[in-house]
Parts: structure tokens; sequence; C-alpha cells
């Protein structure tokens, strides 16, 4: 598990709209918080990117749902979905009101 995860630092994707336009997107900090899922981490891990694990939880729902056809199986997707959306968009608004606050000096 170790060469995995080694391997997962050393070839970590950089995020595209951080680079040319400085700021996060809607997903930077999801392979670092999967990295210290990974390496049993999980305050760091919620730290890093909140939605993950809920995110590995719905889809790993979804094939079970789709193979046993679970009576609710499609609303608790949906309340996932909702669910997994409304902490991506906090977590980012947070993010962004918290960094440009530093920046700028303000606290």
């Amino acid at each position: 598990m170790y060469k995995i995860i080694e391997w997962l630092e050393s070839h970590m994707l950089p995020c595209p709209w951080k680079q040319y336009l400085g700021i996060d997107c809607l997903g930077c900090g999801m392979q670092r918080a999967f990295i210290e899922l990974l390496k049993g981490n999980l305050i760091e891990s919620i730290n890093a990117y909140p939605a993950l694990i809920p995110i590995i939880f719905m889809f790993s729902f979804l094939p079970l749902h789709l193979k046993f056809k679970f009576k609710h199986g499609a609303l608790v997707l949906k309340i996932s979905f909702i669910f997994i959306i409304s902490i991506i968009i906090i977590n980012y608004i947070y993010k962004l009101l918290n960094n440009n606050i530093i920046s700028h000096g303000s606290i």
C-alpha cells in the first residue's frame, strides 16, 4: 500500500483552473484527500475535501442499487447527490472567502 501512496503523491495532477486563474476549482483538494484517506488520516482527508467520503459512498452504492434494485435506492442516490453538491458548494464558498480575506490582509 505504501508504494501505491508514494506513486500517487508523486503523480498528482495539477489543477488547470488554479494554474491559469489562480483560484481553486470545485474539485481542488480531492487528490490530497484521497491520499490522506489511504494513509488512514480521516480528519486530514475531511479537511482537504469534505465531500470525498460521501462521493465514495454514492459511487459504491450506485452499482449495488443497479444490481439489486433497492426499494428506495433511487431516493438514496438523489439525496446523496444533493448532499454532496451542497457540501462542495459550501466548501468552495468558504475557501474563496477564507483565501480572499487572508490574501488581502483583512485579518
